[in-house]
């Protein structure tokens, strides 16, 4: 039996396709320009997302003060005070001895992956010696070229480091701003706002303040949690460098999965090298044994909702935030992804049908239930 196309369903499918190719030209048209925007105002926007995050961090203490009778003001000025005292004694008791002992962490990195490739260059990988060199002179280059870009980062340092003291007092003064003020900021967009986005911006503001918070709050924990478990075993198995390792725990727990990989990785290379290959191995074990109580028992008990994120979308968004922006875009990959997912089930939300209850009459063609 031959079939014949119809001229006017194929005519009405190109037609369709073509509107759909249209606005999804669109949708990214726009969308360029928008991350275009955002790069040009990226000194302004940049002190904005620390100061957010920093508030999501130090809001339960400001609101806990605000509950108790506190003014807002005095609040968020007494919290902001609270930050700043223990971010100096963070830099005081940690920053300076890890900054004094990176060097020989770098050093400890590099004989690491020395000793691996004489390991891998014999049996029973037997992988050939001009691999080996190939792929570690890639490395090698690559690395003097991000080097290369640091030094002359540095070089015109005095410009690098008095935007980051701008961006640090402008993320501050924020942060107190936010504190004192937050609470207003979602009743004075309603006001602004017509129609229809008068109630769907807030809605999505308060969820996506909820989801941030979480994750902000809950890696930070777990990070601590991390970096305390983790420096302990190094401690106890006699591995050097512990502090700067705890540190390096901690700060990769913001990159989820890959961040967790890169500072265990970088524990076992300094143990191989100091101690041998015995007490890698022990190390190895108590990092996959610390991963195991983190992922089992700490997330679920600490981060009651969860980004609602595939571990697949955090790991890709991981990489494209990197390769996007490096370690910033690492950074913040996934809080956007997460961001992201809100307001797409946001719009889910107010697309979908509404769903039939249960034993309620079907209507009918006129309107009136039968």
């Amino acid at each position: 039996m031959s079939v014949t196309l119809s001229s006017r369903k194929s005519a009405a499918a190109l037609r369709t396709s073509a509107r759909v190719s249209a606005e999804l030209l669109l949708v990214l048209v726009m969308t360029g320009v928008a991350l275009w925007l955002l790069g040009r105002m990226w000194s302004v926007v940049w002190p904005l997302i620390v100061g957010l995050l920093l508030t999501t961090l130090t809001w339960p203490l400001a609101s806990r003060l605000r509950r108790w009778g506190w003014r807002p003001a005095l609040a968020a000025a007494t919290v902001t005070v609270l930050f700043l005292l223990v971010a100096a004694g963070i830099v005081a008791l940690i920053a300076v001895p890890v900054a004094s002992q990176s060097g020989e962490l770098v050093d400890g990195v590099v004989e690491g992956i020395q000793k691996l490739r004489g390991w891998a260059a014999g049996p029973p990988l037997n992988i050939g010696d001009d691999q080996i060199s190939g792929a570690f002179d890639a490395a090698v280059a690559r690395l003097q070229n991000s080097v290369g870009s640091t030094v002359s980062t540095v070089a015109t340092g005095v410009s690098t480091v008095f935007n980051g003291l701008i961006t640090a007092v402008l993320a501050l003064f924020l942060m107190f701003f936010f504190l004192k003020d937050g609470p207003r900021f979602l009743p004075w967009i309603t006001r602004q706002l017509p129609g229809r986005l008068a109630t769907d911006v807030p809605v999505v503001a308060a969820r996506s303040w909820d989801t941030l918070g979480s994750f902000v709050r809950s890696q930070a924990f777990v990070g601590l949690l991390d970096a305390v478990f983790i420096g302990l075993g190094l401690w106890i198995v006699g591995v050097p460098l512990v502090l700067p390792l705890a540190v390096l725990t901690f700060v990769s727990a913001f990159v989820p999965i890959v961040g967790a990989l890169f500072a265990g990785f970088i524990a076992v290379l300094i143990a191989l090298v100091s101690n041998g290959l015995t007490d890698a191995l022990i190390v190895l074990a108590i990092i996959v044994g610390v991963q195991q109580l983190e992922g089992n028992v700490f997330q679920p008990m600490i981060q009651s909702r969860g980004l609602g994120l595939h571990a697949a979308v955090v790991l890709l968004a991981v990489t494209l935030g990197g390769s996007l922006a490096g370690v910033v875009g690492s950074l913040l990959a996934v809080p956007v992804a997460a961001l992201i997912g809100v307001v797409w089930n946001y719009l889910r939300e107010q697309l979908s049908e509404p769903s039939q209850e249960p034993g309620a009459p079907e209507p009918q063609p006129g309107g009136v239930p039968s």
